[in-house]
């Protein structure tokens, strides 16, 4: 039975940019050895032929100027100068066949090439170049082939034993550089990328301490690296978002916990009363009644806080629709105007016949609705409330409708908080309500993609305004 034992690599992104590196190094250098070889082989090769053309050339001017003879010894003297186991030649005939040559016992497994002496001899070619190798031995040889006389042929050969010593040579300091070059190369990557991810460890350790203790921690810009930055920034603006939101959601259950205990306590008195005997009928409808109320109220604010939640999180069933405004702000003065009256307020509206909107008619109504009835609440009689929705003819794509009142106002530092949920200034704590009115127009603005916003001013009243997209025909 065999067992194969798998190796498992590191899998971190520090040790696979490093492997890549060192491939892609590796890769390189072996191109560019094979590109110098190359080159330095081609020149090497080059630089032989030259000379053995050369001492072509020699031997074809001493057969024209002193006969086949001379020729005979210079080649001798020549192969005895460099050594017999350096250089060889021959003379032929035009048929192939020797007639003369140095010593060939060292080059005797050397033929002769009549494929070559045919081109020279057609005229095909000015000289004919080959590289052997010689059998047995690790060094091979260069041969030319040249005419020197009319139908003599000379065959040289030399020996490239010091190209080829030269060539091992190379290879091994080539070896040798490159497993330096490559140790050091892994080294110096190895170095680079733990430098260059070094910020995202940072994110990576403020993320484990943010899961483990303070959602208060932040990612050092150490504004090394850019993109690191970037991500160190952002980061950063998510984990303020997000603390944010957690304060939010602390802040909304603390105001839930505090807005939800009043109206159970009342309920629970009722039940103690109801339980504890109602002298009569009446008192036994009157506690029905006050219950049901109280729960009634329970049950708007469970629902406003979910149709908001829904709102803002685009999943309400929202069915987009053209919808006359003016017809929406109308119903709103009507539905509202007794209560205005009766509490001495002077209740207007302004607004042309027909003014379309893109959206859903009963969340627009709530809207519309809820702003009437918080400028109501906040404004003391004798005041005014006015309600206007011009009609610009020049602005085709959104429409505003202010609701203007001239109530008690809202403080500076209270602005940027009134659409939050379940947040009342003080001096609305006295008044009715739960906090989520102005919460739900914003939904509702946002998810009609359109924005709400407010200007006051403390004792003189305030402007809210709402801005919605205008409906556009298919």
């Amino acid at each position: 039975m065999s067992f194969v034992r798998t190796i498992r690599l590191p899998r971190t992104l520090s040790f696979r940019l490093t492997l890549w590196y060192g491939l892609i190094f590796s890769l390189s250098a072996g191109v560019a050895f094979l590109f110098f070889y190359v080159l330095i082989s081609y020149h090497l090769r080059q630089r032989m032929d030259s000379q053995l053309s050369g001492k072509i050339s020699e031997f074809e001017a001493i057969y024209n100027l002193q006969g086949l003879e001379d020729v005979k010894a210079a080649a001798l003297i020549e192969s005895q100068a460099a050594g017999e186991k350096k250089i060889f030649f021959r003379l032929l005939y035009a048929s192939g066949v020797a007639f003369s040559s140095s010593n060939m016992s060292y080059w005797q497994s050397i033929g002769i090439n009549r494929w070559a002496v045919r081109r020279l001899v057609d005229g095909k070619s000015a000289r004919v170049y080959e590289t052997l190798n010689i059998p047995n031995r690790p060094d091979r040889v260069r041969i030319a082939y040249g005419i020197i006389g009319r139908g003599v042929v000379v065959q040289l050969g030399y020996s490239m034993e010091s190209d080829t010593t030269f060539i091992a040579i190379f290879k091994r300091i080539f070896l040798i550089t490159m497993a330096v070059l490559i140790f050091t190369a892994v080294l110096v990557g190895w170095f680079m990328v733990r430098r260059a991810i070094s910020g995202v460890e940072a994110v990576t350790r403020t993320a484990r301490k943010i899961s483990e203790t303070d959602l208060g921690q932040r990612v050092p810009v150490m504004a090394r690296h850019e993109e690191i930055d970037r991500l160190a920034v952002t980061f950063n603006q998510m984990l303020d978002r997000i603390e944010k939101l957690v304060v939010g959601i602390r802040e909304m259950g603390d105001n839930i916990a505090h807005d939800l205990k009043s109206p159970v306590t009342r309920i629970r008195g009722l039940a103690e009363m109801s339980l504890s005997g109602a002298s009569d009928a009446t008192d036994d409808l009157s506690l029905a009644a006050n219950t049901i109320e109280e729960c009634d109220r329970l049950l708007d604010m469970i629902n406003t806080m979910l149709m908001i939640s829904k709102t803002d999180a685009g999943a309400m069933d929202m069915r987009p629709s053209p919808v006359n405004i003016s017809e929406v702000v109308q119903g709103a003065v009507t539905l509202f105007l007794p209560l205005a009256e009766d509490k001495g307020l002077f209740l207007t509206c302004s607004a042309p016949e027909s003014v379309m909107v893109a959206g859903d008619l009963r969340l627009l109504q709530r809207a519309i609705a809820n702003l009437v009835d918080n400028a109501i609440k906040y404004t003391p009689s004798p005041g005014t409330i006015e309600i206007y929705v011009p009609q610009d003819k020049k602005n085709v794509e959104k429409i505003y409708i202010f609701v203007k009142d001239s109530g008690v106002g809202i403080e500076a530092d209270d602005l940027p908080n009134i659409f939050n949920r379940f947040f009342r200034c003080d001096q609305s704590r006295t008044t009715g309500g739960s906090g989520l009115g102005l919460s739900l127009v914003k939904a509702v603005a946002h998810a009609h993609g359109g924005w709400i916003d407010v200007t006051s001013e403390p004792g003189k009243g305030s402007c809210f305004t709402l801005c919605l997209p205008c409906w556009k025909k298919p």
